[in-house]
């Protein structure tokens, strides 16, 4: 899957904010629903016409349409591509995947190796060739063929691609972006109808995959692209005081009272120690030793492990980060593609520092492997988590970026389907963040929850807001939702609860069934929501930790300040944190429970209504004050002084007791969570 970071509402500091997607309202006739995990199953080929050639449906994306096409393609353009296999039985690979995962069955964590998996699912080495032999008839390069034999990757001009899939290619405006797409269902050969499930890389929908990261300010900081190949560090962000060192320090006693009370000041940013106390994980006598937790994003922070080390030994002197912890795998740019300068690179430095930070914080005795797509135009996400997957290079994977809403195509869909069942199977665990933009009723104008947090084989991570007291431990947690109020002379504007700006993604999926980890728990008031008939839906997310910027993590990062480029420390906060600190918490699981947990929603479904194993997490009225630099480097230009309601109101998803479309099932309450999961 292409490039987007996860989350939704991140801050304008964040150079590779998120940009946003359109809503395609899918038909579910073409979705097929899976006998077991409730998604949808492959994009099966339409008939072959006279010409003998079959369709792959909704290989389109809808928002390219005439109204929105400024221009053809170049014929002579290069450009590389990769053609998904379908499984050669994907009803048994489900069955299988249910199987190893549940726990009533007898197979429970029997998990397949990488041989065993190809050998019993992958594509046959016939199929392999006859699709490499189409391709390379019609003048393409071969590419990579993964250990897994999930793709075959192509290399050629727009014409041959034209030709090849039999569409006409151009470029498209899209939500501020212009990306190219195909005009119609890209078609393949009829001989080959039942093997390509999907073709990722001729249209450009994964573009709108963004980070799911942000600092909750309040200006655009996004770094300026040069010719330079390698871009610069993102452009600076500081936090302006007074900010607190742990939940309630210090109280604004001076500003006017909000709501009728007088504010704490947010947290300055919550440090590894204090997300370990608060979640319960420093005093069990395990680390994460022993497991890899791989981090997925696009592009590679020249900085991040000096960064990342130096921010340990820093505020986690006795967790160093150490070199032989860390490595990384980072995809090179396509020839004749855009260059990383060219593609807000940058951005994503930002999010890459917060997952890695976030999960070694939480598990400091884990490997941490970063795994980068590159090419921003065909970032190469998929490529990226199929590597981990092929060859078993991690056994947790922690993703923050996603789409706004669930409008991929939906042969790419069915391909990353197909990448996260194989990680079940192995015994993976693949981690989402649910997105930061809330309901996305304000970007798409209908609820909806984000891809690709909605899909059935991962699990969805939202966010809530974290008060942690003087002694590390938990004061209360709630649902992120933020409404701000702009203290503006003497007065809030607007008012409690001020106005929408981020909040953690959830809802009720119209791509997929209900999966069966599900069933009985999730309340039929949220499964049957954007449904037709008597079906029910996958409802996001499936668990929470802390996101929220105004209660957020601390990180240290290289950046470039109108001084100069140099390290500093500041606090942000996003479903992008929630998912590499719940990334942390499994990996402490792992070393604690000497075993590797996989795939871990149905077990946490039944934990919920029979153990405390999980804090559910419920509506508090709280609210911080927080104080920004107006330039977000130094009072040169002013400070804005606002309120932040933490648990915002007036959306569809909402924090309440029990499952909620905010938080889930709820959080992880501690020992016994690790005893329990």
């Amino acid at each position: 899957m292409a490039p987007a970071i996860y989350s939704l509402a991140w801050s304008a500091h964040i150079p590779g904010r998120h940009r946003e997607g359109v809503l395609v309202r899918r038909t579910l006739t073409l979705f097929m629903t899976l006998a077991l995990a409730g998604g949808i199953t492959a994009a099966v080929a339409a008939p072959a016409d006279a010409q003998g050639r079959s369709t792959i449906p909704q290989s389109h994306p809808l928002w390219a349409n005439p109204q929105t096409k400024v221009a053809d393609s170049a014929p002579a353009a290069k450009m590389s591509f990769r053609v998904y296999l379908n499984l050669r039985d994907e009803a048994a690979a489900e069955a299988a995947a249910q199987s190893v995962s549940s726990p009533d069955s007898p197979n429970y964590r029997h998990y397949l190796s990488t041989d065993q998996v190809r050998d019993q699912f992958a594509a046959s080495d016939t199929t392999v060739s006859a699709v490499k032999n189409w391709l390379s008839g019609s003048g393409f390069a071969i590419g990579d063929v993964p250990s897994n034999k999930a793709y075959v990757e192509a290399t050629g001009t727009t014409d041959q691609v034209q030709h090849a899939f039999d569409v006409n290619l151009a470029k498209y405006k899209v939500k501020g972006q212009t990306l190219r797409a195909s005009n119609k269902d890209l078609s393949v050969p009829a001989s080959l109808a039942g093997d390509v499930i999907g073709v990722v890389g001729v249209d450009q929908a994964t573009s709108l995959f963004k980070p799911n990261n942000t600092t909750g300010a309040a200006t655009d900081s996004a770094a300026t692209p040069t010719d330079d190949p390698v871009p610069p560090p993102s452009k600076g962000f500081r936090n302006a005081r007074p900010c607190s060192a742990y939940y309630g320090e210090k109280v604004d006693t001076t500003d006017p009272a909000y709501n009728g009370k007088q504010l704490p000041y947010a947290p300055c940013g919550y440090t590894p120690a204090q997300l370990r106390s608060a979640y319960g994980v420093d005093k069990v006598g395990a680390n994460g030793k022993g497991t890899t937790i791989a981090i997925v994003d696009a592009f590679a922070s020249p900085t991040i492990f000096q960064d990342a080390s130096r921010y340990a030994n820093t505020n986690d002197p006795a967790n160093p980060l150490k070199a032989s912890q860390f490595s990384q795998h980072v995809f090179p740019a396509t020839p004749g593609q855009s260059a990383p300068d060219q593609c807000d690179a940058s951005g994503w430095y930002g999010e890459e520092t917060l997952d890695v930070e976030a999960a070694h914080g939480l598990a400091p005795g884990a490997n941490i492997l970063y795994v980068g797509g590159a090419d921003c135009q065909n970032t190469g996400l998929d490529t990226a988590l199929n590597y981990i997957v092929a060859g078993h290079k991690a056994d947790i994977i922690s993703n923050s970026y996603g789409d706004t809403g669930e409008d991929i195509p939906a042969d790419e869909v069915k391909a990353f389907n197909q990448i996260s069942l194989q990680a079940v199977l192995e015994g993976i665990g693949v981690y989402f963040s649910s997105g930061d933009n809330g309901d996305e009723v304000a970007r798409l104008g209908t609820p909806s929850p984000d891809y690709s947090a909605s899909a059935p084989w991962i699990t969805a991570v939202g966010g809530t807001s974290l008060a942690v007291g003087k002694d590390g431990k938990k004061v209360f947690e709630t649902g992120w939702e933020t409404g701000k109020s702009v203290l503006t002379n003497g007065a809030y504007t607007p008012g409690f609860p001020g106005g929408y700006t981020s909040g953690a993604g959830g809802g009720t999926s119209r791509l997929f069934k209900q999966p069966f980890y599900q069933k009985g728990v999730v309340p039929d008031s949220l499964s049957t929501l954007n449904q037709t008939g008597n079906t029910k839906g996958r409802v996001v997310p499936d668990i929470s930790a802390v996101a929220d910027p105004n209660t957020g993590f601390l990180v240290g990062q290289t950046q470039t300040f109108p001084e100069g480029v140099s390290y500093d420390q500041y606090r942000i906060g996003g479903t992008s944190l929630a998912s590499p600190v719940f990334a942390g918490i499994m990996a402490v699981a792992d070393s604690f429970d000497h075993f590797h947990h996989g795939f871990i929603n149905p077990v946490i479904y039944q934990l919920t209504s029979k153990t405390s194993a999980i804090s559910d997490v419920k509506h508090v009225d709280g609210a911080v004050e927080r104080v920004d630099y107006a330039n977000s480097v130094d009072a040169s230009a002013g400070l804005i002084t606002s309120a932040r309601n933490l648990d915002y109101p007036n959306l569809t998803i909402h924090t309440t007791k029990g499952y909620d479309t905010t938080t889930g099932l709820g959080s992880p309450n501690g020992l016994l969570f690790l005893l329990l999961v």
